[in-house]
């Protein structure tokens, strides 16, 4: 087996903060949007990829890589927001086999409800915390991480794909 590149003290240090940050906003964020708006934040973040696309529509396997969730997690969590009328399914015009999400007018006005409150708790557990320049520099940062991890460092992810 290869040497271990084992971290430093100042790696490590950094390793638990960001892992502490990312952990502590997302749940940040998840409280607050269940809080406000009655929704988990992944479900918040389908029904924007939805209201983000023509026709408020995607192929599910393009929901799901744009996500980032397994097929069956976000099958899950479909079936939830169609039994609050959020979203429909419904087959796909070109491919017998697929299936087509598509945001319900029911859940725009949903996500425009619950958009105000969401965006407010990212800019002051967020932005507010940061100085202009450690934005940039975390923009920098998230973008060279998210291309290494497989994507082109844009989101959502796999917008293209398809």
């Amino acid at each position: 087996m290869a040497h271990t590149r084992w971290l430093n003290d100042d790696e490590q240090r950094t390793w638990r903060a960001f892992l502490a940050a990312n952990r502590l906003l997302l749940d940040t964020l998840d409280r607050q949007l269940q809080h406000e708006a009655g929704i988990p934040h992944t479900y918040y973040e389908i029904l924007v990829r939805l209201s983000e696309v023509p026709d408020r529509a995607l192929r599910m396997s393009q929901l799901a890589v744009s996500s980032m969730s397994s097929r069956s997690r976000l099958s899950h969590a479909v079936a939830r927001l169609e039994e609050t009328g959020w979203v429909r399914r419904r087959e796909c015009p070109t491919d017998r086999r697929g299936a087509v999400c598509e945001l319900t007018d029911s859940g725009f006005a949903a996500l425009q409800a619950a958009a105000p409150g969401h965006v407010e708790a990212v800019r002051a557990n967020l932005f507010d915390q940061l100085t202009p320049e450690q934005v940039i520099a975390l923009r920098d940062i998230s973008e060279a991480l998210a291309t290494h991890l497989g994507g082109d460092g844009r989101w959502p992810l796999g917008e293209n794909a398809g």
